[in-house]
């Protein structure tokens, strides 16, 4: 096995209580989605990461809830917004007003201006109230009127998606796909998993879920997440596999930077999800389709977007087949 790299310092700001209550937060989600422990994981690994979450299924299968159990989990401000086509960016950012009685204007912040926000079914609204969260997710601030306003941190962005519908919606360009850290699939329950969610529809989220962690915790591991080693023979191995979706004779268009950065940054915060200060190649090997699957563009834009999805997982699959493991 290669030897580690010990110039990087390894995590030192999450003590086993912290550690321990991440356990506890991974338990608090599974109360709330039945039978889906990989998808939980991502999702917590999506937060602890400074990312952002898409999450694209077919309706039913539990999206906003998900988001709902996450945001329930962390003590911190929560705002869903319900995408529709006639809302306005400034509905989600905010409008300056005047004030008769001070005889000035006064900014009243929009639901950006939270934590978590839920963008539910995103695809919804226009691509100008779509590009509303360009600068948001990107940067951690807005914008308006010529002045930047920061966000609160942590800020994370959750959006849903259908892709099976397609009246009346507005497909999100590559540039804010880009954006997403992640693109995460629920599915079906298998039938115990839904045995058990038949017997507890009637419990809210906010009964099954109770707060374990609040924002500065999760500031705290957030930061300690920078500091897991990750050497060299793993970067080179998530490098090779970048270069493989810019050759890759079906895609017109490979992983960006940004992209890479964003596997950097995953694969950091899932090994400290599992308890270690260093990254292994699995972790790469088993984030890499989440990660970059939404982020490539084929050469055939012709099929259904579902099918378009399922056809850019098949070809990372592929692409990590091709590209030796590092012992």
């Amino acid at each position: 096995m290669a030897q580690r790299d010990t110039t990087l310092a390894p995590p030192d700001a999450v003590p086993p209580e912290l550690l321990r209550r991440l356990n506890e937060l991974e338990a608090a989600l599974q109360r709330a989605i039945r039978g889906k422990p990989e998808v939980l994981k991502l999702s917590l690994v999506c937060l602890l990461a400074r990312g952002h979450l898409l999450i694209e299924d077919v309706p039913g299968v539990g999206k906003t809830t998900l988001a709902q159990a996450l945001a329930r989990a962390v003590n911190c401000r929560f705002h869903r917004l319900q995408f529709t086509s006639d809302m306005l960016p400034s509905d989600v950012l905010g409008v300056t007003i005047y004030n008769a009685h001070s005889e000035a204007f006064e900014f009243k912040p929009g639901p950006i201006f939270s934590n978590i926000l839920l963008a539910d079914e995103i695809n919804r609204t226009t691509p100008k109230t779509q590009s509303a969260l360009l600068e948001a997710m990107n940067e951690g601030q807005v914008t308006i009127e010529g002045n930047s306003r920061p966000l609160p941190r942590p800020f994370m962005v959750i959006a849903t998606q259908n892709p099976v519908e397609h009246h009346g919606t507005y497909p999100l360009p590559e540039s804010q796909l880009d954006r997403f850290l992640m693109r995460l699939r629920i599915g079906y329950p298998d039938a115990r998993s839904e045995r058990e969610i038949l017997r507890n529809c009637e419990s809210p989220v906010d009964e099954r879920v109770a707060p374990v962690l609040d924002a500065e915790e999760v500031l705290r591991v957030q930061a300690a997440v920078h500091r897991v080693s990750v050497e060299e023979s793993v970067v080179d191995y998530m490098l090779a596999i970048v270069e493989k979706t810019r050759a890759h004779e079906g895609l017109a268009l490979g992983v960006s930077p940004r992209g890479s950065q964003a596997l950097f940054r995953a694969v950091q915060a899932l090994a400290l999800l599992e308890a270690r200060d260093y990254a292994i190649p699995d972790d790469v090997k088993r984030l890499a389709v989440p990660v970059f699957a939404h982020r490539v563009v084929l050469h055939s834009r012709t099929a259904l977007s579902q099918r378009r999805s399922e056809l850019s997982d098949r070809i990372i699959e592929e692409i990590l087949s091709q590209v030796d493991v590092p012992l």
